[in-house]
């Protein structure tokens, strides 16, 4: 079990001062995380968060999976490692 987790299903309007707050009634949060839009900006709905240790990570899934946070049931679960991308989607080809 890693001290990394998942939050799924967040509400868009979260911000990550508000995330850490919430994980911190089940431990020390060393770091919150929102994952958003590289163009907009905008929150995709998800994050990340890092607890201070395997027994605070547990803790936090145990009492939060499936929770309602701010009007929405959050997933809370062990992060995963991000699987390696392909090369790509295909080649370009210029056309003049």
């Amino acid at each position: 079990m890693g001290a990394k987790l998942y939050v799924g299903n967040l509400p868009y309007s979260v911000v990550e001062a508000k995330l850490q707050e919430h994980f911190a009634k089940h431990g020390n949060v060393v770091s919150a995380r929102i994952i958003t839009d590289k163009f907009s900006g905008r929150s995709k709905g998800f994050g990340f968060v890092e607890m201070s240790s395997d027994d605070e990570a547990q803790r936090a899934i145990s009492a939060l999976n499936g929770t309602d946070f701010e009007g929405r049931n959050i997933v809370v679960s062990e992060a995963r490692p991000q699987e390696q991308r392909s090369g790509g989607g295909g080649q370009r080809q210029n056309r003049w």
